[in-house]
């Protein structure tokens, strides 16, 4: 059974038909806590979302860690950190791998690229590069012909074709009696790639090991090795545990959270920025329910004195408007997450719909590293902004309330 003050309170939620004024106000008070609620959860959802999609695209295409000699000795071989890095039971997969700067060149465009030298047979066993570029992709890759897979908006850049070759420079030069020249190298173009991942199809340049050692003079302690993890969130464990210490001074080691650890701190400062954009909206709803209940407090003055005269105490009149104003708010967040849950789990569609009639694309990998808009809703995140969402809704309630127990009936009744 309702307590008084309760019932009080529901009852205020209704404005009399000489006063609609007041339920418009409600009505406003609400739609403002919900859309609060809605832009904090789309928001948080679509960061998450970014966070997780780019993190496993990156896992795909890229080696969960590295590792390579600081300083070779002769018979020093990409198989002895492979049998070190085995030893290791987080280790999935391991493959050789020589990395260098190059400049590729075609019809006056040029390009600067990291090229990557691999094993084919390899390779499938630490990158996952899936439809996009099948393993047999990697078989095409024979030593000494000297061709190469590419990224697709590189190779659109350059102007490139399969089948067509493209001339690569490498800062390795020739000492000549005229002085340093670069190196120059036809490749034929074997494939192109398209992940739908920025820095990947701007940078993809994948030739044969035997190639790149050929171009890069590398030796086989050169060589470095890739490694594929069971548990990639554990790379940087793997990585401080995985070099014996007595080789620690010529043996690097380093992961994936250290090669894009810039991109990721970026994402993450991003996304707390846009919780506080997000919490002053909700704040801005607050402050207009605090309007709403001094306005419902000034409208019952007679009310609530005539309340105080038949006995209800101060602590019962604050009640009453705690009630009205903790109600609003608990409706506005049930509206703001039903909303924001609904909108967040459908966002890539709403987007690509919102792109179709527009005839163009909104989200683009140039911008944000994919072509795509994803989503993740987490509970957590969603529980907090609940929690946030009545805890404003409540402190908000407190003036009003606590001006409506000082009314004084004989002052509120004076002009009655």
């Amino acid at each position: 059974m309702l307590s008084l003050e309760t019932w009080i309170g529901l009852r205020y939620m209704r404005a009399k038909k000489r006063n609609g004024l007041m339920s418009v106000i409600s009505i406003i008070s609400i739609f403002g806590i919900a859309t609060g609620v809605t832009a904090l959860i789309v928001v948080l959802s679509v960061m998450n979302g970014f966070q997780k999609e780019i993190r496993g695209q990156l896992l795909k295409v890229t080696p969960h860690m590295q590792m390579s000699y600081l300083q070779a000795e002769p018979g020093d071989t990409w198989q002895g950190l492979a049998k070190i890095a085995q030893a290791n039971p987080r280790v999935l997969g391991v493959a050789p791998y020589v990395s260098g700067q190059a400049l590729l060149a075609n019809s006056g465009e040029v390009q600067g690229v990291q090229v990557k030298g691999i094993d084919p047979a390899e390779e499938p066993k630490v990158s996952e590069y899936g439809e996009k570029l099948p393993n047999e992709l990697y078989q095409q890759l024979k030593p000494g012909q000297f061709e190469m897979i590419l990224g697709k908006d590189i190779a659109d850049r350059l102007g490139v074709q399969p089948g067509e070759k493209v001339t690569l420079i490498s800062p390795e030069g020739n000492v000549t009696p005229v002085g340093m020249v670069p190196r120059m190298k036809q490749f034929t173009v074997a494939a192109t790639v398209s992940t739908g991942i920025f820095a990947v199809d701007n940078s993809l340049s994948i030739i044969h090991i035997e190639d790149a050692k050929t171009l890069y003079r590398a030796g086989d302690g050169d060589v470095g090795i890739q490694l594929r993890l069971s548990q990639p969130e554990t790379a940087p464990d793997v990585t401080a545990a995985i070099v014996p210490a007595e080789q620690r001074n010529r043996i690097a080691a380093f992961d994936w959270t250290y090669q894009n650890r810039d991109y990721f701190q970026a994402v993450e400062v991003e996304k707390k920025m846009m919780f506080v954009i997000m919490f002053f909206i909700s704040l801005v709803a607050s402050i207009n329910l605090i309007s709403t209940l001094i306005m419902t407090v000034t409208e019952k003055q007679a009310a609530i004195a005539i309340l105080r005269t038949l006995g209800l105490p101060p602590r019962g009149i604050m009640k009453i408007f705690l009630v009205q104003g903790t109600l609003l708010g608990v409706v506005g967040t049930a509206i703001g997450v039903a909303l924001g849950v609904t909108v967040a789990l459908n966002v890539g569609v709403i987007v690509a719909a919102i792109e179709q009639m527009a005839g163009r694309k909104l989200v683009t990998s140039a911008i944000y590293f994919i072509d795509y808009m994803p989503s993740q809703v987490k509970l957590s995140d969603v529980l907090a902004i609940v929690a946030i969402s009545l805890g404003l809704s409540f402190v908000a309630t407190l003036l009003p309330s606590w001006r409506a127990s000082k009314t004084q009936p004989a002052e509120a009744l004076r002009y009655e």
